[in-house]
């Protein structure tokens, strides 16, 4: 769908340089989705992997120490993801994904950021191998929900409670009171959205 470099904006990323590549493509169908847009894989062009990448190295101007290179969508794992993980890491990029989890893992992939979604559930192979456990909180009940995925992760995943966009001013007040009761949650914010970039 798109690709930019930028800042990430979330979890434990937060900060660091890092070149998106958005792949067309949803059926989890999240109603507040920031970016339906992508879920129509056929309304996208289609690029080879040496594009992707070469487009990569180009934004970065080759320089990518410190780099990441987050595959997300849409749902990336909708796709095989060898070739272009494979070919993105000869390139010099840290491959992080960010995935709904409903769909079984490929790719040779770093870090694994699940953000699992009640309308198609993720695979417990998936929730096995995240290293980042990213709850959207929309309202009270996503504090069960959290728990729930959180007790099926790895010893050493990061566990994030992130307010939903739109119920952000709402939502905080009790995810810091929640955190504090529950100091194995952090909070992670969209700070992308308050300093104005992609």
């Amino acid at each position: 769908m798109e690709s930019f470099y930028t800042i990430q904006g979330e979890g434990l990323y937060q900060g660091r340089a890092a070149y998106f590549i958005r792949l067309g493509g949803c059926d989890v169908g999240c109603s507040w989705c920031d970016v339906k847009d992508s879920w129509d894989a056929g309304a996208h062009p289609k690029f080879s992997v040496e594009e992707i990448v070469h487009k990569a190295l180009e934004e970065v101007a080759g320089n990518t120490k410190n780099i990441i290179a987050v595959i997300t969508g849409g749902e990336p794992l909708m796709y095989n993801l060898d070739e272009l993980t494979d070919v993105l890491h000869k390139a010099g990029f840290q491959t992080n994904i960010e995935t709904s989890g409903a769909y079984a893992l490929s790719g040779n992939i770093d870090w694994i950021c699940l953000s699992p979604k009640k309308f198609k559930e993720p695979l417990p192979e998936v929730i096995a191998k995240a290293n980042e456990l990213k709850i959207i909180v929309y309202n009270k009940s996503d504090f069960d929900w959290a728990e729930k995925y959180a007790a099926q992760t790895s010893p050493g995943c990061k566990l994030y409670l992130q307010p939903e966009w739109s119920k952000e001013k709402q939502m905080l007040p009790l995810m810091i009171d929640y955190i504090k009761q529950h100091p194995q949650w952090e909070l992670s914010v969209q700070i992308h959205k308050y300093i104005n970039v992609p």
